[in-house]
């Protein structure tokens, strides 16, 4: 305000000295400090922005989003907060495991200022405090855990660096939002460490899986031969049942149709004139059959009563004569 003040006294000095608004110059210098009142006393306020409104150097008034009058020379705009949501980048830092393991950590902070007044008179520098914060709950908390489960833990560190941040930044007006570890870093040698970790690891689940593969493998071929051999069991069992259904079928095929000769014979020789029919024929196969004797074989086997054909065809037309009674009787 003061500036301003000065800025008017210099303008309408300035306006005394020239001829054409010699006579002006007190005008000039009211109209001049009416621009700079105007100028001091109106404050616009952007939206999600907190202005601290200090009187005769005490907190007065917080002056909220759009168009605000102050009065000059007794109120100052003290401080200016963002009400957003503002990414605070922690530097990294080593800590040390329960394990006495160094690791460098870093990470990124989300905070809110929700008082302004607090914001401005509960501490000097909050954004240095809560960095400042963070890093020694980071440390506090990692030096709770092992290094592996220092890795395994981001969720539950990020959690625990909140809870803490977020108690002490409400005397301080702010609220802590979340916390991110962006990298843990292990020294060189521990880093070596675990890659050969990771790489006897990653070949024992190969050995296990390659000998899982041959194990179910062998599982496999023994199976598939056991099966083999039960399905080519199950086939001779079932093609021995039908070669014997089969032949026990020509056994009775063969059975019925010699049945069936017999009968035909039988009914033959018993109509008329079938037994001089048969006579005939048993005389023709007799001949034929000798005619035959020397063609089969060197070595013969005959009869004793070669010469006397007609006693041969006398002995068949007897078993001819009885069959036919027996074939009349049953008839009967």
């Amino acid at each position: 305000m003061f500036m301003k003040m000065i800025i008017a006294l210099v303008v309408s000095i300035a306006a005394a000295f020239v001829p054409a608004t010699e006579k002006y110059a007190v005008w000039i210098f009211f109209l001049a400090v009416v621009v700079a009142f105007v100028m001091e006393g109106v404050r616009i306020v952007p939206q999600q922005f907190a202005y601290v409104v200090e009187r005769f150097g005490r907190f007065h008034v917080i002056l909220e989003p759009g168009l605000n009058l102050i009065i000059p020379f007794l109120d100052r705009v003290a401080y200016m907060h963002s009400l957003k949501e503002v990414p605070l980048d922690v530097p990294e830092q080593v800590c040390i495991t329960k394990d006495n393991t160094q690791l460098a950590v870093d990470g990124v902070l989300y905070f809110q200022v929700t008082d302004a007044r607090l914001a401005s008179y509960g501490s000097a520098n909050y954004i240095a405090a809560i960095t400042q914060l963070a890093q020694t709950t980071l440390r506090s908390v990692i030096g709770k855990m092992e290094l592996d489960k220092s890795f395994e833990s981001r969720e539950d560190i990020n959690r625990a660096i909140v809870a803490v941040l977020d108690e002490a930044g409400r005397n301080w007006g702010i609220k802590v939002l979340r916390y991110e570890i962006k990298s843990i870093t292990p020294p060189e040698s521990i880093l070596r460490a675990m890659q050969q970790q990771i790489t006897a690891e990653r070949e024992k689940r190969a050995l296990i899986a390659k000998s899982e593969g041959q194990r179910q493998e062998e599982i496999n071929l023994a199976d598939g031969k056991k099966q083999a051999a039960v399905l080519e069991s199950e086939g001779e069992k079932t093609a021995a049942i039908n070669r014997a259904q089969g032949e026990a079928t020509a056994l009775r095929l063969i059975a019925e149709a010699n049945a069936a000769a017999v009968r035909a014979v039988a009914e033959a020789i018993s109509d008329k004139g079938g037994m001089d029919a048969a006579n005939l024929k048993v005389a023709q196969e007799y001949v034929l059959a000798f005619g035959n004797l020397a063609k089969a074989s060197n070595t013969l086997i005959l009869p004793a009563n070669t010469g006397d054909v007609g006693s041969m065809v006398a002995t068949a037309m007897t078993v001819l004569d009885k069959v036919r009674t027996t074939t009349t009787a049953a008839k009967a």
